[in-house]
């Protein structure tokens, strides 16, 4: 085979470096637009009202992920929970029930809602405590205890099960989120008040457009769960 010029075979190996140099960038951006798409794009889903009916309530919500805290808090946290996610696996459902097996970021699935006032409307809610894609950002940048991974300025925080308790610990005790002294409240006995303060958030405690079945045994709940949370932590205190 005869050989090409210097001046030809410098120019074929400039042209094969760019060439390598674009296919890389390339394959660079696909990965950080796979990535991406988890948080920016998911498909709408729509469940039926026979499978809202379906979803099997547990008359004792589960103990929370995370290990410590205030028991008064804890107790509240539980009670949240069986108003917005009462079922056997509360951190991984979806609205309307559905349950997803990966909880390295939040869903971000948009489901159309089939009933109530907000009927058409879609809701990305998720976890143990519904949060929406937008609300879980927003707090896990405030209360994530993991740093977020290099794109995580896109939203990419944790959302495992301890993750999700101790964000909503942390937002609930700090005061200045929501003008007002939860862990006090509760301490001398002003539930309702808790509960008409938070219902703004969390709609079926009693207080927003979209009660349910639950929604009336919560301070019973609340009780229970309180006196269960207190035994773990005899002195009402943090540990």
């Amino acid at each position: 085979m005869t050989s090409l010029p210097s001046p030809v075979r410098n120019l074929a190996r400039q042209r094969q470096i760019q060439l390598a140099k674009r296919r890389r960038a390339a394959a660079i951006a696909a990965l950080l637009l796979l990535g991406v798409g988890v948080v920016a794009v998911q498909p709408l889903l729509r469940p039926s009202l026979r499978q809202l009916q379906k979803t099997v309530w547990v008359s004792h919500p589960k103990p929370l992920a995370m290990a410590g805290g205030d028991p008064y808090v804890r107790a509240l946290m539980r009670t949240i929970s069986a108003a917005e996610s009462n079922i056997s696996e509360p951190y991984n459902v979806l609205y309307g029930g559905q349950l997803v097996p990966q909880l390295n970021r939040h869903p971000n699935t948009c489901i159309e809602i089939v009933a109530g006032p907000n009927q058409g409307q879609c809701t990305t809610a998720a976890g143990r405590y519904q949060f929406l894609t937008t609300t879980w950002q927003e707090k896990a940048r405030q209360y994530h205890p993991k740093a977020s991974n290099w794109f995580g300025g896109l939203g990419d925080y944790s959302f495992d099960p301890e993750s999700q308790d101790l964000v909503v610990y942390h937002w609930l005790r700090d005061t200045s989120a929501w003008n007002f002294d939860i862990p006090t409240a509760l301490r001398e006995e002003r539930l309702d008040e808790v509960l008409r303060r938070l219902s703004g958030t969390w709609t079926s405690l009693g207080y927003g457009i979209e009660s349910n079945s639950m929604t009336a045994r919560l301070p019973r709940i609340y009780e229970s769960l309180l006196k269960e949370e207190l035994e773990r932590s005899p002195s009402g205190q943090m540990p």
